[in-house]
């Protein structure tokens, strides 16, 4: 037994090593590399719950939610009491619309954890999806007792008065978010959707000005803007809206099928028909996209085609007098006058059967008509089949109108909407996340000379966009680990074999053994100034991880009662020792200027961060990143319009975010 405890000690040093490593990586968004980790732990240790949990949490970010939802299972299984088991296994359950499964996970979850917003908030949801509107305020209100500043469960409260026709409760609701966090576009929103169905349209415009102004990538808002502006006989503020819309979300179909119709009231007739050959590639079964076609067809002379698009419609509703009566017109043009009495003779046919059965009269052609079919009703529900509204703008059906308080769970560690946060640091890497807008490449000669020389395993990247890694590339770096381990054992002092083996453990998120290995290389060459430029990046990381993982966890006190910093300043001055050695080495290495202007920022030393973006910005005014970061270092100081100068300038060279910043802040200088 005595023999046997040292191996067992290793045995657990080793598993609590790699279950660091596979947080770090859960940490860093780097799922796939996580599982594996998490894996190795499973197999050596399956009576503990955290390899599961976490396990399930990276599953659920790569949208496994069946093998997030068993994970989670298992770690609950293993430990009852852990309250984010529960929270992830429901959220994969909402997910898969197990919403009565996601109710028993959040109830049970708030039995150990009464205060939980997050859990109150997830739960509420689950009973407005399953359509259950009494539950859903009842839980609300109890959220509201435990955070009665909370926006969304207004919000939410306010979207289940509605679905019980209770408008003047749930603009209450609205006006009380609004009160409480004017810089949220969803309160805005939501009280627009209301004025839009009182028709105050006036008011409704403005409401969404102000939502637009908060999240400008927002389409909805856009169409739904259209809409009020439409009712108010503004066409061109219309389509202006439309453009907007589809110039963010192109596959939009009410967007296509709405710009098209006012296209066509404002005699832009070809760009009306582009709009509805949009729209019959998504749903060539649209009549009415189809029967608008073909009236624009005919007004641009494409008779031929016009004629197809009538015949089409009238196999579907042969008692469509008005697609006779087109039809008709189209064939004279073409000479074929026999055809066009044909259809002469169609709807004197039909004028008689009205005349004689006017009870009877459309119904062949309605189909199923949407409640809003009155007469003087200028829009229609995207359900409504009745042909006869083919002139109509169209309105997203109800089930499709949700706003993003109604629809959105909590509980991620992404937020998928821009905050308002510095760029990245840069780093030396091996792998670049593709981006949709494309920007400069970032370039040193030296990085060039080593990248010539095929010194390293790949070609090295100088990026602050780090792609996670798959389960190949895994593989390879984990491989190419014992290939240079093999060689550092045969006595080869070399730096750049060490750095070589420390980019490696970067890239697998050991951020101890990387560390490590740049320290070598330093130790080998004190004047490889990469070495100290990844070290700090690496050191930086290690501090932002123990902080993320302090504030989740309860505070430490000192003996006299004050609350212990997880990290310091001082623990960041190591950081910086090593960028300042990087400048020093390398002058006109820039991303050493910007990765400490960031350093600065975290810090709070404002004045500082701006001079060494000013330095990075004067050597390369092309540098989208750095007038990213130096706008917002602005905002944070007050000079608003310094930063908005700076955060344009950012989305002119394709930094994208800057815009939704610019409309934070924009009207609010100083």
């Amino acid at each position: 037994m005595l023999c046997l405890v040292p191996s067992f000690l290793m045995a657990q040093i080793n598993t609590d090593r790699v279950m660091t490593i596979a947080r770090n990586a859960l940490y860093f968004e780097d799922y796939v590399l996580s599982i594996q980790y998490f894996n190795q732990v499973i197999n050596a240790k399956p009576y503990l719950y955290e390899p599961y949990f976490y396990r399930g949490m990276a599953k659920f970010y790569l949208d496994d939610y069946q093998g997030a939802e068993e994970d989670c299972s298992l770690a609950v299984e293993r430990n009852p009491f852990v309250v984010g088991a529960y929270q992830v296994r429901g959220l994969s359950r909402i997910r898969q619309n197990k919403y009565d499964l996601a109710i028993e996970d959040y109830t049970a979850a708030l039995r150990i954890d009464p205060e939980n917003v997050t859990l109150w908030h997830n739960l509420a949801l689950c009973h407005l999806q399953k359509k259950d509107y009494p539950s859903a305020r009842e839980e609300l209100g109890k959220l509201l007792e435990v955070a009665p500043r909370y926006t969304s469960a207004y919000l939410m409260r306010g979207e289940a008065f509605l679905h019980e026709n209770d408008t003047i409760a749930a603009l209450d609701d609205f006006n009380r978010a609004i009160e409480l966090e004017r810089f949220e576009p969803n309160g805005y929103t939501a009280r627009a959707m209301v004025e839009l169905q009182q028709t105050k349209y006036k008011e409704a415009e403005e409401d969404f000005d102000q939502a637009i102004r908060l999240s400008v990538r927002n389409a909805s808002n856009y169409i739904n803007r259209a809409l009020a502006r439409f009712h108010q006989n503004n066409l061109r503020g219309a389509m202006s809206d439309y453009d907007l819309a589809l110039d963010i979300e192109p596959g939009n179909f009410i967007g296509h099928y709405n710009r098209g119709l006012l296209r066509a009231q404002v005699g832009d007739d070809n760009r009306a028909i582009e709009d509805f050959d949009f729209v019959l590639q998504v749903d060539p079964d649209d009549m009415m996209a189809t029967f608008n076609r073909g009236v624009l067809r005919s007004q641009t002379g494409d008779y031929r085609g016009a004629i197809s698009d009538f015949s089409r419609v009238l196999d579907v509703y042969p008692n469509f007098l008005a697609g006779y009566y087109q039809r008709a017109e189209a064939r004279k043009k073409i000479g074929d006058r026999r055809g066009a009495e044909q259809d002469e003779f169609q709807i004197m046919k039909a004028q008689i059967d009205q005349l004689n059965n006017p009870s009877q009269a459309n119904n062949d052609n309605q189909g199923d008509v949407a409640d809003n079919d009155s007469k003087g009703a200028k829009t229609r529900k995207q359900s409504d089949k009745n042909v006869e509204n083919y002139r109509k703008i169209v309105i997203a059906d109800d089930s499709d109108n949700q706003n993003d308080y109604a629809s959105a769970v909590r509980g991620r560690v992404q937020d998928r909407n821009v905050q308002i946060k510095p760029e990245p640091l840069f780093a030396l890497t091996y792998y670049e996340r593709q981006s949709e807008v494309k920007r400069n490449v970032h370039y040193h000669h030296y990085i060039d000379e080593l990248n010539h020389n095929k010194l390293l395993a790949d070609e090295l990247l100088i990026s602050n966009q780090e792609a996670p890694l798959t389960v190949s590339q895994v593989n390879r770096h984990f491989a190419d680990i014992d290939k240079l381990s093999a060689e550092i054992a045969e006595g080869q002092a070399d730096a750049i074999l060490q750095f070589s083996r420390g980019l490696d453990f970067y890239l697998v998120q050991d951020l101890d053994n990387a560390e490590a290995d740049f320290t070598k290389a330093i130790a080998i060459d004190d004047q490889f100034f990469p070495a100290y430029f990844m070290r700090a990046l690496v050191r930086y990381k290690q501090l932002e991880y123990r902080k993320a993982q302090a504030s989740a966890a309860p505070r430490q006190l000192n003996e006299e009662g004050n609350p212990v910093e997880a990290v310091g300043t001082a623990d960041y001055e190591f950081v910086k020792r090593d960028l300042d050695k990087v400048i020093e080495l390398a002058p006109d290495f820039v991303y050493a200027y910007y990765n400490r202007g960031s350093l600065q920022i975290t810090l709070g030393n404002y004045r500082a961060a701006l001079e060494d973006y000013n330095y990075v910005l004067d050597r390369r005014p092309d540098f989208a990143e750095a007038y990213y970061n130096r706008g917002l270092t602005h905002i944070f100081l007050g000079n608003n319009r310094l930063g908005v100068s700076d955060l344009s300038k950012a989305g002119e060279l394709g930094e994208v975010e800057a815009y939704n910043v610019i409309k934070r802040f924009s009207t609010n200088d100083e």
